[in-house]
């Protein structure tokens, strides 16, 4: 293949932006694969990443077969595969980011008009058909929706891998709360780091040359050159133009895609593409949801062979039987393996999901199938102990399909209170059905959140499957009095035995297990991961570690929403 290194994208107000292209060497035009973003396109996988990248090549040795994967970046696609496959691959350091010049604001409206132009550059090349796909992970699926809805004429079709898609829902607040031992971890680690002109950046290994740029930046300039998102999120409780500049309009996002989940992504990864798919607009899209760790199955032989197939129909015409593919293709998963059935579906939520309310009895810290006639109610201390409601053993094998929710009744000593809500489940001999996640490897079945001042729902928005709050006012408690929250939880997919149990854990914090398990490179496992809400400017301890009661049964009919599929 040829490749071009740091070739000149010029942006619509004057600025160059750098990009690594791969090409085919036999002179015919191809098809562009294209990402844009912070993490340094001169960054090599095995370098900057490294811990990832042991763990990926050990676990699965054969993995890319043909490539030598010494052209591979974090998050992006193989070029050793791709460019002999028929498409020329380009990788463009998002503006202030690697080796382009400018102020690092990401997911920003700048940054969305560079992508625009960078791909009508991409398209006017001699070496380009004139059509453009995207497809890459996490910050490279994230930006294609905003991307998208600017809808840029040569964008023929995407895959957001594993993203996020509302700004405020998704990632910074989660049911209102600051989403921070997230962006704590990440932002400095892996996006300041390869800053433009950071003079202690990683070296390009490729070019022999600073990833980061030939500019030498000091400390006050790297920071006056960026906007770090974390502060404006604290000073932003309530979901404003900053948020909205941050999310995509789902009316305007028309291109083909194919929008790929995680199921065990909590707090980033599943949300926005089970969004993008039930409410974008385009005619042809199509869903996709899969286990395993974040990094993991964009790189394995199912998950590659999905994506050329689908890019090879949009991007090259091919008459290979994509458009007839039925919209959701799942991995169907059961506790305790690996193994996972495929299956695919004529929509989502599933066309045969049964929604069942299991009601919540704090008589006996029940989940019963049965309404509960009589009112009780139990206290927990907010910084304290959480409480969990258990289901008695199911009499036959039960499968949870989709998206939850809870409805609590709810009082507070204080005038707020956070609750966090997790959904488990339990063998009989008292094993907790767990499975890897994007990043902890230990990940509960399902976890929503929200603080009670965030309440209000958006009426017209809200599904009883999927609450959707306005986020445009705070609405503080009257200590004692009971309030009826409505909690979306994000979707899950488990197929549990009979004498299985379900658990609903209620927190006011972080879902965490007492015993901390064996973790990954970076994180050590309590069931969270690094989504944590532990900012005491967020948190107050005067408010949120007041006495929080929960009231079931009676005029207080607290209950949990699963989607149970039929066998």
């Amino acid at each position: 293949m040829i490749i071009e290194r740091d070739v000149a994208v010029p942006c619509d107000d004057g600025l160059i932006l750098r990009a690594d292209v791969f090409r085919p060497d036999d002179g015919e035009p191809a098809p562009v694969i294209m990402t844009l973003g912070p993490y340094g396109k001169g960054v090599e996988y095995s370098d900057g990443y490294a811990p990832q990248w042991n763990w990926l090549i050990t676990t699965y040795p054969e993995v890319l077969p043909g490539s030598s994967r010494s052209y591979m970046a974090w998050e992006t696609v193989d070029p050793e595969i791709w460019v002999p496959w028929g498409y020329a691959v380009v990788r463009v350091d998002s503006r202030g980011a690697g080796r382009s010049p400018g102020v690092l604001d990401m997911l920003s409206p700048r940054e969305v008009r560079d992508y625009h132009d960078a791909i009508e550059w991409a398209a006017r090349q001699p070496w380009s058909t004139g059509k453009v796909g995207l497809n890459g992970i996490s910050y490279y699926a994230i930006n294609q929706w905003l991307l998208a809805a600017q809808q840029p004429p040569s964008l023929a079709a995407m895959i957001p891998w594993e993203g996020a898609g509302d700004f405020y829902r998704d990632w910074a607040r989660h049911g209102g709360i600051v989403s921070n031992g997230f962006l704590e971890a990440w932002y400095p680690r892996q996006v300041v780091s390869v800053q433009h002109g950071n003079p202690d950046g990683r070296m390009d290994r490729w070019q022999g040359e600073r990833a980061t740029g030939p500019e030498d930046l000091s400390a006050d300039e790297l920071a006056l050159n960026r906007n770090d998102p974390l502060p404006e999120i604290l000073k932003r409780p309530l979901d404003d133009e900053f948020y909205r500049d941050r999310s995509p309009d789902w009316s305007k996002v028309t291109v083909p895609f194919l929008s790929a989940a995680n199921w065990a992504g909590f707090g980033l990864h599943p949300r926005g593409n089970f969004e993008a798919f039930t409410q974008a607009a385009s005619a042809q899209k199509w869903l996709e949801a899969h286990p395993g760790r974040h990094e993991e199955w964009f790189y394995l032989t199912q998950g590659m062979a999905l994506q050329k197939e689908f890019l090879d129909h949009f991007l090259k015409g091919e008459d290979n039987g994509w458009d007839t593919r039925p919209p959701v293709l799942l991995h169907i998963r059961r506790p305790f393996t690996d193994e996972v059935e495929v299956r695919t579906h004529s929509a989502w939520p599933l066309e045969n999901t049964q929604w069942t309310e299991v009601h919540l009895d704090a008589a006996d810290m029940a989940l019963n199938f049965a309404p509960v006639d009589t009112e009780h109610s139990v206290t927990f201390d907010a910084a304290g102990e959480p409480l969990t409601f258990l289901t008695g053993p199911l009499t036959a094998e039960t499968e949870l399909t989709g998206p939850l929710s809870a409805r609590l009744f709810v009082s507070s000593s204080t005038v707020d209170a956070d609750l966090f809500v997790t959904v488990q489940a339990f063998a009989p001999d008292g094993r907790e059905v767990e499975f890897q996640g994007t990043i902890d490897p230990h990940t509960p079945l399902a976890q929503g959140w929200l603080r009670a001042s965030h309440r209000k729902l958006d009426v017209a928005r809200s599904l009883p499957y999927r609450p959707y709050h306005s986020h445009d006012e705070l609405q503080p408690l009257d200590p004692g009095t009971i309030y009826q929250l409505d909690i979306e939880i994000w979707p899950t997919c488990i197929v549990l035995p009979a004498e299985y149990r379900i658990a609903l854990q209620i927190s006011g914090h972080d879902f965490e297990r007492e015993e901390p398990k064996d973790g990954n490179e970076a994180w050590v496992s309590r069931g969270s991961g690094p989504w944590l809400h532990t900012h005491p400017e967020d948190r107050p301890a005067s408010i949120y570690t007041g006495r929080t009661t929960i009231h079931t049964g009676g005029s207080t009919p607290s209950t949990l929403l699963l989607p149970v599929i039929p066998s």
